[in-house]
């Protein structure tokens, strides 16, 4: 019988990124900064969102936003035009996340000083980004209601690792076959801890809920 050589590898292939994911929460927390990574899948409606989110608050906070996407800065142009705040774009490669490490590289270009609330929207996809600490102090998804609400049984990790999850457009709930409360336990039995608003990007309708949701979470870094 041939030998089979055994290799024992104890330390985490994520260990480097969540060193710097926790160099990057020390220096935002030491700022004073609350940094929020929002995820979600293309199309969920990230971008209106924020938007919408960033008009509300940019009067009483100072607000920074990053973008991430394998190319154009059109999502970081159009919250830029949009809010008037400081919105840069990063490009990550081609790859299907953004880690720590970009993170980084990308703070060393932005000054962060001063400001009360940074985002990072990152690449539209379910699967990669949930299984990177980006540094951030909470992680926040949005499911939409054309999705479905089977995306919980689908992609359990991105629920499992989010503190909030938005379901965004509720004003098309007329129109799809979407069942809040059931999205609701399902999100729940992943991740108890979870918070869920539901949101309309579009009317407004619950986006004060999150405003009070950040500026609770905001209180503890």
């Amino acid at each position: 019988m041939s030998e089979v050589k055994v290799i024992e590898i104890n330390e985490s292939v994520f260990a480097d990124n969540d060193k710097t994911a926790e160099e990057i929460r020390v220096k935002l927390t030491d700022q004073k900064t609350f940094f929020m990574n929002v995820m979600s899948a293309p199309g969920s409606g990230k971008t209106t969102f924020l938007i919408s989110l960033i008009n509300r608050m940019k009067d009483k906070f100072k607000i920074g936003e990053m973008d991430v996407d394998i190319e154009t800065s059109l999502d970081a142009q159009k919250v830029a035009d949009a809010t008037g705040v400081e919105s840069i774009q990063i490009h990550n490669g081609g790859l299907c996340h953004i880690d720590a490490d970009m993170v980084s590289r990308a703070l060393q270009e932005y000054d962060t000083e001063g400001l009360d609330l940074l985002i990072l929207e990152n690449i539209g996809n379910l699967v990669c980004p949930a299984e990177f600490d980006t540094g951030a102090h909470k992680n926040i998804m949005l499911l939409s209601v054309p999705e479905g609400d089977d995306k919980p049984l689908k992609y359990p990790l991105m629920f499992s690792v989010s503190d909030l999850v938005i379901i965004n457009k509720i004003d098309t709930l007329d129109y799809f076959e979407f069942d809040v409360k059931l999205a609701e336990k399902r999100i729940k039995s992943l991740n108890p801890e979870a918070v869920v608003i539901p949101v309309s990007a579009k009317t407004g309708e619950g986006i004060e809920r999150v405003i009070e949701w950040i500026l609770e979470e905001r209180k503890n870094i």
